[in-house]
Parts: structure tokens; sequence; C-alpha cells
């Protein structure tokens, strides 16, 4: 009987259904719940408990975890979408602000759970979950789906000699608010403690015991002696009192103490505590780009399959079902269960299994714990007809009461597909050598379907303690045929050294037996079994369709495979190979499990040539590469993935087919070919423009389909500012594009739109870009755009004007010529989209202008941003200046000349409408939207130069910072008005004085040892207060010393 749903969740404690099994977050919540005793992952063992020193005395791994998830996402920038949890860390180790052994042993723990389905960043944040509750703190919600960094990012973690404005600034970039900024500092220093090795002037060596002073006295519990101590006047914390202060280290106090202790005392109850801690320890690990999307928070299954695997006996006489049914008894006692009882179907969804019938019972042996819940873990051991086979199962839960509750996966039943699966027992590994043989069986309805294993497998990378992971595609070579299954194999060496480490994916056309683990693998194959038998398995299309599997009734031998001579209009040419390094038909291209003729067909209407690929691929073109050439029918012998009747060519062969029709001359109409489509459903096109990697251009929507044209894709978009179609079949929406986008040549999006091949769909990583049309009243040039071929050209202003000097208030102190309103068209703008506005009192439009391609910016004498940015807002802020610039939608930019790296832009570029104001735009991606003060114009602005004097003391040089410590480390500040003379002012007293990174002052009595000289245009960023002077650069110091003291 069904339990009624009240008191289901008083027995097992249901707050939410399960997921729908499997999922993708399968492997990392195994990884998160199942920490001690039978299946353990072992991911806690070296924080758990918190006293654990696994890495060396004085050293408590928890905190070390803790603060490697800070440190990974402390260089983010919020406001412009870069950085967070990216395990871009592993990368950084050497930058100087990564000191100390902690985050390369935490890094290198965890790099064994590194796979495809649990990225470095996910297990980056798992630890905090894991470390937090280690010691006795709340339990930080964690969600899955953070993508690993590929190279180091910006430096930006704060350091301890860092003034509280500097602190401000850099929590403010990472999304904290001054309070949070002291919340998640106290939350993360309420474990662990300060070592000499990476602070000897704050610990000097031998004078710690361990060489470690704990931040709190409770060194390995999550508590609020963090807080209290601090309150009380009691704490030890060497960021607090000590010789920290006299070194101007004293960090913690400086970010407590910042609001005279408000969030300090706010947070003093453990309550309290635990609550802020929970809260603030999510949003510093839920910090990543915008483009990278988090799962629901992970619960741990009610009711999960685990490890299933099917295998042919030894005998090859049955199929044997092995695995585990796990069973969470956090609420539930496990003397309340009298066993499990599993009810499986057979191969075509009925409940014919043989003699034995389809229930068998399971008995519990071994039980597990995480760090919030128990389980119990019932083992399973079936042998399942060859003749029948199996499909999906559910679960019923047997209780000592007399009650049971069947667990049916939220209606689909668990799925279990016996198409393909690995055949363990002749599969093998030697991991001293990574040598390995995989052996599938692949049913024999599909056994001139291709056969291939995907394996992921680890290498060592230069400059990190992480692996790289890699991808390995082989095809599996048939063998024997063992009843209704044939044996696929294929044996290779796994490189890199971790092969035990590897993970597997066997496909067979659309079925897959995913994610296998090298270790489950022997040292030794065994021999294969011996069967002159050979059938045909019954199928039928019964199957639950949440098993993923479209099957039908076979009654009669699989129809041979031959080659069709004809498709539609098309006719067979013959196989064809591809040239070296290129490919015979570059007009488009498409690859996909079920491919077949037709489709291939299809996605090439309009083309003069067509082929399929290594069973799965689709090429079209209107010509041949020089480079190929015809190859021996048979060398086209591959089955397509969806039809295995037809062939599909094979390894660098095309199955080649051509039209029949008669094609347009070259010197008719350009309706023959392709076109760049003016405009489509309410947008304009913008032109070819760059996709990203790591965060797409435009991330508001997106669909994709085999039928895709410019006019879908509009009317899918019609409700966002931007649309664009990519890889001849996708469209994506946006209201902003990402600011890693930039504009492309045109000639890069070539490719045909899937579902009209006289239209162009963007290309691999290139946008087709189309904005809303009622954007724009002004161009900046006269363009001229060809509607055949995919041709384009467009004459800027100051390139049309080359033989006559531009007017004088169109030149930037560089003397180069900028884009003046007064060439824009008279159209009015549309009231219902943003355009450019001609002024904004007392400045006048000047036009789209680049950011300088180096440091500083365009305009870098002051700079803010707003969520709520308009063109007044700027204007009000840049009052004094030549020229004001609002980029990005939301940022203000202020200067009297322009850096001579920016140079004009179209206006087209500069059409992201205003944060605070969307019928005005407000720049673009690296891109101003450039406004002048004509009062000013007439005054040349002074050069910026570093004065030879700045108070009392005169120029010393430029240097650089040293690794871990300050150049000056006597005091410092940070103001948005700095200058040297203000600096100077502020340093009256010390010997020596720097400016650094525009806007920081550092004072000080000698230079650190480790300060190098550099040469002095290192030292060019402008001054925030005066942007006639440069004020340091990035860790380089303008250095200035006292006039007696020069010597």
């Amino acid at each position: 009987m069904k339990l009624q749903a009240a008191l289901l969740v008083a027995v097992l404690g249901l707050t939410t259904a399960d997921p729908t099994w499997p999922a993708d977050t399968d492997e990392l919540e195994e990884i998160m719940f199942q920490t001690t005793s039978t299946r353990s992952r072992k991911f806690a063992d070296s924080v758990s408990p918190c006293t654990n020193q696994a890495s060396g005395p004085g050293r408590h791994n928890a905190a070390e975890w803790l603060r490697t998830a800070f440190h990974d996402m402390a260089t983010a920038n919020t406001a412009r979408g870069i950085g967070g949890i990216d395990a871009s860390l592993q990368y950084e180790l050497n930058n100087g602000e990564n000191t100390g052994p902690g985050f390369g042993t935490t890094l290198t723990f965890m790099s064994p759970y590194m796979t495809k389905k649990s990225s470095m960043a996910d297990l980056i944040a798992l630890g905090v979950y894991i470390s937090v509750r280690a010691c006795g703190g709340p339990a930080v919600p964690f969600r899955a789906g953070r993508r690993d960094a590929t190279t180091a990012g910006p430096v930006g973690v704060p350091q301890p000699q860092n003034a509280i404005s500097i602190f401000r600034t850099q929590f403010d970039r990472m999304g904290f608010s001054p309070q949070e900024m002291i919340q998640v500092t106290a939350c993360g220093h309420t474990i662990g403690g300060v070592h000499s090795a990476e602070f000897p002037d704050i610990i000097p060596a031998g004078t710690a015991t361990n060489g470690q002073i704990a931040l709190d006295s409770s060194v390995a519990v999550f508590d609020n002696k963090i807080v209290t101590e601090y309150l009380d006047g009691t704490t030890q914390n060497p960021l607090v009192v000590g010789r920290a202060i006299g070194l101007n280290k004293h960090s913690d106090f400086k970010v407590y103490n910042s609001d005279r202790n408000v969030t300090m005392q706010a947070m003093a109850s453990a309550a309290a505590f635990n609550d802020v801690c929970k809260t603030v320890l999510q949003k510093m690990i839920d910090v990543v780009p915008p483009s990278v999307i988090l799962t629901a928070p992970l619960e741990p299954y009610q009711v999960k399959p685990v490890g299933l695997q099917l295998t042919l006996s030894t005998q090859g006489t049955v199929i044997e079902l092995t695995g585990f049914i796990r069973i969470r008894t956090t609420n539930a006692p496990l003397t309340s269960i009298a066993g499990l009882t599993i009810d499986y179907k057979a191969r075509n969804g009925d409940n014919d299994c043989g003699s034995s019938g389809c229930s068998f019972p399971l008995t519990v042996q071994g039980v597990g714990r995480g760090l919030d819940d128990s389980f119990a873990w019932f083992p399973i051991a079936r042998n399942v007809p060859l003749a029948s086979g199996i499909s999906s199962f559910t679960v019923t839960v047997r209780r000592t009461d007399g009650t049971s509750t069947v667990y049916d996966n939220n209606g689909a039943s668990y799925p279990i597909q016996d198409a393909v699966f690995l055949q363990r027992y002749q599969s093998c590994l030697l991991q001293s050598s990574g040598v390995t043989t995989l052996t599938a069986a692949v049913r024999n309805d599909r056994a001139e379907l291709p056969v291939r294993a995907i394996i992921s497998y680890k290498t060592t990378q230069t400059g990190s303690v992480v692996p790289a992971l890699n991808t390995l595609t082989l095809d599996l070579t048939r063998g024997p045929c063992i009843g209704p299954y044939t044996l696929f194999s294929v044996s290779t060496t796994i490189p890199g050294g971790r092969s035990v480490e590897a993970t597997f994916d066997i496909l067979s056309g659309d079925r897959v037996d995913a994610f296998k683990k090298a270790n489950i693998l022997g040292g030794t194959c065994q021999s294969r079994p011996v069967s002159n038998v050979c059938s045909t398995p019954a199928i039928t299309s019964a199957v639950p369709s949440a098993t993923s599997t479209t099957m039908t009734t076979i009654s009669s031998p699989t129809p041979s495979i031959y080659r069709r001579q004809t498709m539609g209009p098309y006719t067979l040419v013959s196989c064809w190979s591809e040239p070296p390094a290129a490919r015979a038909l570059t007009g488009a291209s498409f690859a996909y499990d079920g491919m077949t003729l037709e489709s291939c067909l299809s996605n090439c209407t309009g083309f003069n040539y067509w082929g399929t690929e290594y069973g799965r691929e689709c090429y079209c073109g209107d010509a041949l590469h020089s480079g190929s050439a015809a190859a021996p029918l048979a060398d086209c012998g591959m089955p397509c993935s969806g039809d295995g009747t037809q062939y599909c060519g094979g390894g660098n062969r095309i199955e080649l087919y051509r039209t029949t029709a008669t094609k347009t001359s070259t010197s008719t109409t350009a309706a023959a070919g392709p076109t760049r489509v003016p405009s489509v459903g309410g947008f304009v096109r913008v032109g070819c423009q760059t996709d990203n990697t790591g965060a797409r251009a435009l991330s508001g929507a997106t669909t994709a389909g085999d039928d895709m044209t410019l006019d879908k894709c509009a009317a899918f978009c019609s409700a966002f500012t931007y649309f664009g179609t990519e890889y001849g079949r996708e469209c994506w929406c946006g209201n902003a594009l990402d600011s890693l986008s930039s504009p492309a040549p045109v000639e890069e999006c070539n490719m045909r739109c899937a579902g009209n091949p006289l239209q162009f769909c963007g290309d691999g990583n290139r946008l087709e870009l189309y904005r809303a049309s009622a954007a724009s009243s002004a161009t900046l040039a006269s363009s001229t755009t060809a509607t055949t071929g995919g041709a384009e050209s467009s004459v800027r202003l100051s390139e049309a004007t080359s033989s006559a000097a531009p007017p004088s208030s169109l030149l930037s102190s560089s003397g180069r010529a900028v884009s003046s309103p007064s060439a824009s068209s008279s159209s009015t703008p549309s009231p219902t989209g943003p355009a450019p506005v001609p002024t904004v009192s007392p400045f006048t439009l000047v036009g789209c202008q680049t950011e300088a391609t180096s440091v500083p910016r365009a305009l870098s004498a002051k700079s803010t941003t707003s969520n709520s940015m308009t063109l007044a807002d700027c204007a009000a802020f840049c009052t004094g200046y030549r020229y004001f610039g609002t980029e990005y939608a939301a940022e203000c930019y202020c200067g009297n000349s322009l850096h001579a790296s920016s140079s004009v832009a179209p206006l087209d570029d500069c059409a992201m409408p205003c944060a605070g104001d969307p019928l005005t735009h407000c720049g673009g991606p690296n891109r101003l939207t450039l406004y002048e003060d004509p009062a000013r114009a007439s005054t040349p602005p002074r050069e910026p130069r570093r004065p030879a004097f700045a108070g009392d003391f005169v120029w010393f040089g430029c240097r650089t910072e040293p690794t871990g410590a300050r150049a000056l480390s006597g005091k410092e500040r940070a103001a948005d008005d700095m200058a040297n003379e203000s600096c100077a002012a502020f340093c009256e007293g010390f010997a020596m004085f720097g400016t650094e990174y525009g806007r920081e002052c550092f004072c000080g009595d000698e230079l650190h040892a480790g300060a190098a000289g550099a040469p002095e245009e290192q030292c060019s960023m402008l001054c925030a207060g005066a942007d006639d002077e440069f004020c340091g650069n990035g860790n380089r110091l303008s250095v200035y010393v006292r006039q007696e003291d020069e010597a």
C-alpha cells in the first residue's frame, strides 16, 4: 500500500521531492553527502574532525579550505561579470597575494575528485560547506554548475597592509557591502590562525607554538568567539593586536572597526553569528560570472540508485545487474525498514521477465554517514534473462509496521538501458602504464551502428598543481556475437600517469553507458564468453518515455545497408577525401547523433554539394576544396548513426552528393546566393560580433533548431534589444552585450542559416548581430552594404574627409579626428527605443569612441559606476572637465584628453541603453558615448607629466611593489581626488611617499628591500584628482623623497 502524503513526510522527514535520476549533479551529490563508512567518497577526510592537521602541525586544513574559496573568489569584478569561484587560484599561487602552502595542498587534495561532472570550481565551493560543517558551523547551501578558468585572473586579493578605503573598494568590486565585508571577514577568521612562515614580521620565527597564533581561543571550532573576544577586549587575534599595529597590518581591526563595531555587535550571539555566516558564505561561493547558471542547492536523495552496471556473465548466458540502492535514514531509523523490493520492466516494457519474474527483494548490508545525514545501503546482484532484458524499475520500501512506499523516480521509473554497456569482465586497466582495453556489449539490433568510447583523462599542467582534463575519442572494433549481443573492443594507452582517475562513456548512436569510473576495472581482462548462437532481440516502443528509449518491434533481420544513388534533387558523386588541414566543403556543418542522408540534405538545402562523414557529421558547400579528391567507394563504409541502412562516409571521407538543378550564373542578380539582410522584424543589422567561450555575448534567452532563420530568431527575441544567430542553427537574445564581445570582420560570419540557405546565421563563436531598429537617429559613417556574397564596407567620416583638415573642435589632444554629430542623418528617433542625445548641457555629442588599448583608459581623470546611470548624472559628475563618456550602460568617465590609443568607432557600437534611462545610449562594451564641453575645447590640456617636486619632496623614480609586502609601510590612504601634492601633505613627517594605481598614497621612511627600480614609463597612470600628473600604476609606485633626505 502507499502512505498518505502527510504520513510520508512525518516518517521520512521529506521536505522536497528527489531530483529525477540520473541528474548531472549526481557525482557532486555523492562527494558532498557520502563522507564516512559504506561507499564513503572520503572528501571530508582531511578536514573532519576540525582539529585535523593532516598537512602539518599548526595547519588546520578546514581553515585552509575556507580561505582557499575566499582567495579564489576575491579577484572577482561583479560589475563586469568577471571572475568569482572559478578555480583560477590554481594559476595564481606565485603572484605574491596567495602566500603559504595551504592553497596548494587544498587544491592537490581535491584534484582526484575533479571530473567532467565535478569541476574544480565546484569542489572549492563545496569545500566551504564541508569545512564549516566539520567545525560545527551552519550548513552553507551548495549549488553546482561553476566552470573552471584556464588562466590566472587579475590581482586584487586584499592584503593586511591596505587602508580601510582600499578594503571597501576591493569588497565592493566583489559585490559585498561594507557590512558584508565585516561579516565575511569574521566568518572566515573564526577557525585557524596566522602563520609565521607567511607573515614573519607579524609573528617572528620561534615565537609561537608550531609557528601559528590562533585568530580566537577556539581555533578548531566555528563559533562566535572571533566576535565576542574582539568586543570584550580579550582577543589575541594577531591581526587585531600585537606587532601588526606598528606595521599597519592589523587588518581585522581596520575592517571590524570600520563602522564603529555596529556590525560586530549585531553578530555577537551564537545564533546571529551562525545565521549571518550561513548567508554571507553562500553569497561568497555564489559569486560567478553571469553566464554561469547555478543549480538549486543540493539535497540528498531519499532513494538513489548508485553504481548500477550491466555485464554479460562470464558464460554469456545472462545479464548481471549489480549496484546499490541508497536509502536516506536521517529522519527514519533503519530499524523501521524491513527491506526493499525492486520491480523491473523487461526490455520491451512489459512484465515478462522469464521464470524468475520481474520482482526481487533487497536486504541492508551497510550503513554510512554524511556531515548531516545517515544512509542505509542495499546491494543489488540480479541475473536478468538475455531474451527479455531490462528497461526500468521502481523501488518499494517495506516497513516493519506493514506499510510500504513505492518510489518511481517522479513517475518516470528509474531507467536502465541494455542497448550498449561496458563489458567489465573483458575490460581492464594497468594503472602503472595506463594500458587499457575497453569492451562494450552492443545489442544486435544496433550492431551495424558505430560504437565509440569517449575517455576523459588528466595530464599534468605547467604552472598549476591541478591537472588538466582531456578527452580522447576512440572507435571500437566489432568482435564476436554472444547471443543477442555483439562485443566491440579497443585498446589504448591513457597518458598522464593518472589513468585510474579517468572516466569512460560508451556510445552506440543515441544510447550511452555514461560516466564509468576507471577504478572499477581490474588489471587483467578475462577471456570472452564462447557462443555460436547469434540472435536478434524483440523490442517494442512500450518502454516508458523517461528512459529516452525509442524502440520498434523487429520481426525479421535488420535490412541490409546499401548506397542511395539519388537524394531529392541531388545525385551521388562518390566517396570523397578531406584535404589536409582543411575541409572539402566549408559552407556549413552539422554534427549530431541520429544523422541520416535525409537530415543532412535538409540541413544543406540550397548548396551545390553536401555530404556525410564519420556516421554523424554533415557538410555543405557550393564548391569543393582543391585539395579534395575522389576516393574508393569502399572508404565510405560507415553507417549513418540515425539509419543503419544508409552509408554516411567514413573517417576523413565524405559520402558526396551534388545538385542536379540548373544553377544561376554569377552574372545574374544576387538572389542566387546568401545575403546580408539589413533589417528583420523590427531589428536592424549591426554586423558580425565575437561570442565568448567563458561568457555569452547575449545571455537573455536562447533557442536552437535545424529550421533556424533570421526571421525565426527575430520573433523569438522580440522582447529584447538584441538578437544574434550563430553556427547556422542557434539563436541568442539579450538587452546588452557582454563586455568581452567585440566586432569581428564580416567575412567571419559566413555560415548559412539552417532553415534558409539564402541568409547568413553567424559562424563558430561568431554572431550575426541585430538590434531593435528604434535605436539610432545618427550615423557616424556613410555606409555601403553589399547584399551579395557577404561583403560589406564602411567609410568613416575621418576617412571621407582625409583631403581636408577636420575642424579644430573635432581634434583630440593627439591631433586625431573625432567623429562629429553633424555628419548624422536628420531622421527622428523613435520614442520607443534608445537613441543618441545631441546635447547634455554644457556638453555636446562627439560620437562613439573605443576604449584605450593600454593603461590608462580613454578618459582617466576620474570615474564612477551606478545601476541608475544617466547621461545627465555623468555630465554632472564630470563638471569642469572637457570630456565625459558613458560606457557599458552604467559606467561614467571624465577627462581633459583622450588616450592616444583610443579611436573613432561606428555610432552603432555605442547602442547600449543607459542603466537609468533606457531611451538613451550609454556606450557599449569597450565603447564610450563621448561628449565634449565646447567652452573647454579651445583650451589645450596640459600633457601628463611626472612633477619634479611635490611639497617638500622631489622625484625619486618608479619602483615595484615587493612580493607579499609594501614598498612603503608607514601609513596609507586612498581617495578619488588623489594627486602627488595631496599625498605629499598626507606623508608629512615621513622621508618618502609614493602614489600608486591613480588613487592610492603610501608613506614610509625607507623602501622595502624587495622594491626594485622600474622604467619610468611603467608609472603612467593618471592621478584620480589631477589628470595632468602620473600617480604610479598597478603594483608600481611613483616615489618621491624629502629633499634633505635625497642623496
